[in-house]
């Protein structure tokens, strides 16, 4: 037996899935906003301001100054005395820091043989400072 309506409704047959979709599309915004904020759970370990360790000596200044003249802290030095105060203060301080300053005056072997007495002493903590300034010439044409 098989009922017959009189009034046939198309419209309540078919599913509407607008809202359905609307809905979906919430929820994907809303996780991808939130997923990246769970990710980022880094544990960090900041440094506190205060310091218990001394701080550190001011480096040594070499300067070389011509062939055979070396200074260490504004004292003329040679090359010999150099070495060896180097080595006491590497005994006394093993983690000794040097800048080495060559003046305009001062030859490229005389501070190649400063950084070799480094070497030697197994100093690792070096810079190079160069002394000389810029020389300016001042001309009155502009072409010279």
């Amino acid at each position: 037996m098989k009922i017959a309506l009189r009034f046939h409704h198309s419209t309540l047959a078919e599913l509407n899935i607008t809202p359905l979709l609307d809905l979906v599309f919430v929820l994907l915004v809303i996780f991808i906003i939130t997923t990246p904020q769970l990710m980022n759970n880094l544990e960090l370990a900041l440094p506190s301001g205060k310091t218990d360790s001394p701080k550190p000596a001011a480096p040594a200044r070499i300067r070389v100054v011509g062939r055979n003249q070396v200074q260490l802290d504004a004292r003329d030095l040679t090359f010999t005395e150099l070495k060896t105060e180097l080595a006491k203060r590497k005994a006394e301080r093993p983690d000794i820091s040097v800048i080495v300053e060559g003046t305009d005056r001062a030859e490229y072997q005389a501070v190649v043989s400063v950084l070799e007495a480094l070497q030697q002493l197994n100093i690792t903590e070096v810079g190079l400072a160069n002394a000389s300034t810029p020389r300016v010439r001042l001309c009155k044409n502009p072409s010279q």
